[in-house]
């Protein structure tokens, strides 16, 4: 009988690469962000600072009741699944992220007649 021979198997030595651990002020302020925007009222609408210079462009004015309409109604149709919504007012319409709770832009009706939405999945009218 032949002798068998073992030859042992040369591998290369493991490196780990180093891993930099995250900050943890970094990480607390990240959570802390989430955090106080999930803690976030839900009846609270934001206005970007694109809407606002619409708004303030087209002398759209809208009174601390309607914004409370709006924000009841945003919250309802993100209950129901809507992301982005038109919102028609008697005088304005507002293009708002139900995701995010924030008006995107906003224009008068008259100029609103004459617009193409898309990306919209769900329309609110409170023509009061």
């Amino acid at each position: 009988m032949d002798k068998m021979m073992f030859h042992p198997i040369q591998s290369k030595a493991v490196i780990n690469p180093k891993i930099r651990p995250i900050k943890p002020e970094l990480q607390s302020n990240k959570f802390a962000a989430h955090l106080q925007t999930a803690l976030q009222p839900q009846g609270k609408l934001t206005v970007s600072k694109h809407a606002q210079d619409r708004m303030q462009q087209r002398g759209i004015q809208i009174n601390d009741t309607h914004w409370k309409q709006i924000a009841d109604k945003v919250f309802e149709a993100r209950k129901k699944g809507v992301n982005e919504s038109l919102v028609l007012l008697k005088d304005a319409a507002l293009i708002v992220s139900a995701k995010n709770n924030t008006v995107i832009t906003a224009m008068d009706r008259e100029e609103a007649r004459t617009q193409i939405f898309t990306n919209i999945n769900g329309t609110i009218l409170l023509d009061q």
